[in-house]
């Protein structure tokens, strides 16, 4: 899937739905500072293996804040989602993995890896690590996300291949992606 961006435009943000930001004034150590920061909601990160095709199943999508400040128009990421609603975990990372990859899997089977911080400097927002497997059984629909809100195209990466993938610089990456694909290659010791 080719991403082609035109009338590209940016304004102040005031009262955002998923991002609202902040001037942060505070006394630390005994001198007062200032600090811009954002409120961002917490979100769920999945690594899928497909089984089947002994491969990763991951996203590639659009960013607007990568091409406003790269002009970088897709990036390469795990599944993954907000947690914008009032159910478990657990519960969004498998709502995430249908919408976004097309493969209905069972909660029992969505294993949490650990959680960690994200974009510390700015909003500092809670990221939960969860990993599965899937095979082509599992899969009900192409995936790429939901009423034409995401443009998210489903990109399957040979483990033989997911070192090559970390190291490319030309290849814009999550850090999630690259811990990931570190814990699985360390846990199965693949070179």
């Amino acid at each position: 899937m080719d991403f082609k961006v035109e009338d590209f435009k940016v304004k102040p943000l005031k009262n955002g739905k998923y991002i609202n930001a902040y001037l942060a004034t505070y006394k630390l150590n005994g001198e007062y500072r200032d600090w811009e920061l954002l409120k961002i909601n917490d979100s769920v990160a999945i690594l899928i293996y497909n089984k089947d095709n002994n491969s990763f199943v991951c996203v590639k999508q659009f960013r607007a804040a990568l091409y406003f400040n790269h002009k970088i128009t897709h990036t390469l990421e795990l599944c993954a989602g907000m947690i914008d609603k009032d159910c478990s975990i657990e519960q969004i990372a498998k709502e995430e993995i249908l919408e976004e990859c097309g493969f209905d899997v069972p909660i029992s089977s969505i294993k949490k890896l650990t959680s960690f911080y994200t974009s510390v400097g700015s909003s500092g927002s809670k990221q939960y690590l969860f990993f599965t497997e899937v095979d082509e059984s599992m899969r009900v629909n192409c995936g790429g996300g939901i009423d034409g809100e995401e443009m998210i195209e489903v990109v399957e990466i040979p483990i033989n291949k997911a070192r090559e993938v970390m190291f490319d610089e030309n290849i814009a990456k999550t850090p999630g992606l690259l811990f990931a694909f570190e814990w699985y290659l360390n846990k199965i010791n693949v070179d």
